[in-house]
Parts: C-alpha cells; structure tokens; sequence
C-alpha cells in the first residue's frame, strides 16, 4: 500500500477507534497531506529522517510558524506509530527529529469593560439579537469552545441546576455551571425565541433565522460585527471569548482544578498558562495602587 492508502488508514482508525472530533480530523488530515506533497505517493518505507526534517525547514521558508509544525511532527509520530503497530515499517523516521522550540505565548484576553460592552451589543428586542445575545452570555459564562456552543441540543441545558452539558474534545461530556444572568437569556430565547424558527423536532439547541442548524463560521461572523458594534478594536475570536472566561475567574480567586475542569481541558498543564496571564494583572494592578511600586 503507498502513502496516500495508509493515510485514510490512519484517519479511519483515529475516527473509528478513537473516536476524535471531526476538526482533530481535519488537522490531521492537513498535516499529513503536506507530508505526501512533500515526498510524493511513496511507499512508507521509503521515507527516512531526512525527508521529516526537510519538510520541517519548508515550513520556515514558507513562514509557517513553530507551532503549527510542532503539531504537524505530533501528527506524523502518531501516523508512524501506526505504520509500525501495523508492520508496515522497520523504524519510525520521527524517532531522533527535534521538535521545534516554541515561544511562550500568553492567550489575549479582553477587559471586564470590553466583556461587558460586547455583551450589551445584541439588540434583544429582536428575534435574532436575543438568540445572538443568549449565545455571546453563554459562551463567556461558561468557557465554551465555539463547536460545544454550536452543537449544543437543548437537552445538554439544565436550567433547573443552572448547568449545561457540552460534547467536549473526544466526545467526552462535562457538567460546567451558569450564571444566573447568561441563563435569564438563554431560558428566554429557549421559552420566547426558539418555538417561533425551529422546524419539526430539531435537537439543536441554537438555530438560524431560517431554522436550521448555525455553523462555527456563522457564530464567529456575528462575533466580529457585534465587537466592532462595541468597539473593541482588536481582534476578536470565540475562542478569544473562552481565554477572557478563564483568566477572569483565576483573577477572581478561583481553583485553577476547578478553571481545568470546566474548560475540559486533559492536562492542568493546559490551564496553568492562565495563571500567567492573571499574575500579569495583579503585578499591574500592584504598579498602578503600591504607592512604593
């Protein structure tokens, strides 16, 4: 079998047996690719350390950062693993190649102030900017990412307890709590809003005007208009939203456990890079106030 039949192997195995998120998927299935660009469709034993390192160097030349083909050679060390679990290959080529050194890079988080101006942007005396302001209160108050927020079924919410239930990284559910002010928008797009645009039995919890199913690039649209609404000038992503709901509860005085466990993420390894971010604002804030600073 060449390479490009071992690829869909592999992809198959991780959607198969693993069971990763479609967007993990699609990494994957990018990183890889540019491997086969780069080598040809070459039988796998025929690629060796050298191949793996040019490839690495194109990426400088082509201005791909030191993260991206940090998860790209994570990438190929799994797809070589696989070829080696399946006696495909002698020896993994990733074995002995370095990966790249990465920059310590702190997540940008918006201010309390520009939290609060985006969240007043959605004009709630219509349909679509109550939705649109029941899902920015939601996102913020829960640390979603924006493909939980958007496949979010309205069984996955639990006003009575004042939780929601997203299908997190891995099809892997949490409970994560509400606020009361983010669940007032929802509970009444879901009572007010929702029954005027779904059509049929729809399980999704968000919808379009047109009642079907609202996609990431659709929230992240809105997103955008209703920042510069709000004027906040730089940019802004979802997942700029879910930084900004993390380091405001560290600044707040909550446990970092805690912060991991509703953000989801596996390793506390992940979450400690926001402690960073709020130890930042506290040696500010000691700047501005100490009178000896």
């Amino acid at each position: 079998m060449t390479l490009h039949g071992w690829i869909d192997a592999f992809l198959n195995h991780l959607r198969v047996e693993r069971a990763l998120a479609r967007n993990t998927l699609d990494a994957y299935g990018h990183d890889l690719a540019r491997l086969s660009v780069s080598v040809g469709d070459v039988a796998p034993e025929g690629i060796d350390r050298s191949h793996i390192a040019k490839l690495l160097v194109d990426n400088i030349a082509t201005g791909i950062g030191s993260r991206s083909s940090a998860r790209q050679l994570s990438a190929l060390r799994g797809f070589f693993r696989f070829l080696m679990r399946e006696r495909a290959i002698a020896s993994d080529p990733t074995a002995l190649v370095d990966r790249p050194r990465l920059g310590r890079r702190l997540p940008r988080v918006l201010s309390f102030e520009e939290v609060e101006r985006l969240l007043a942007a959605p004009d709630t005396t219509t349909n679509r900017g109550a939705r649109d302001a029941a899902m920015i209160h939601l996102m913020y108050a829960s640390g979603l990412r924006v493909s939980e927020l958007v496949s979010l079924r309205t069984a996955d919410l639990d006003t009575s307890r004042g939780l929601v239930c997203p299908l997190g990284k891995g099809t892997k559910r949490r409970l994560v709590p509400v606020g009361e002010v983010a669940l007032a928008h929802v509970s009444r797009y879901v009572s007010d809003i929702r029954p005027r645009i779904a059509r049929g039995v729809s399980p999704t919890l968000f919808l379009s005007p047109s009642g079907r199913h609202l996609s990431r690039q659709g929230f992240w649209k809105l997103l955008k208009r209703y920042a510069a609404a709000a004027g906040i000038r730089t940019p802004l992503s979802p997942h700029k939203l879910r930084h900004s709901f993390a380091t405001h509860l560290l600044r707040g005085g909550a446990d970092l456990r805690a912060v991991q466990a509703m953000l989801g993420h596996a390793s506390l390894g992940t979450t400690e890079i926001y402690t960073s971010v709020a130890q930042d604002h506290l040696a500010a804030s000691y700047g501005r106030a100490h009178p000896r600073a």
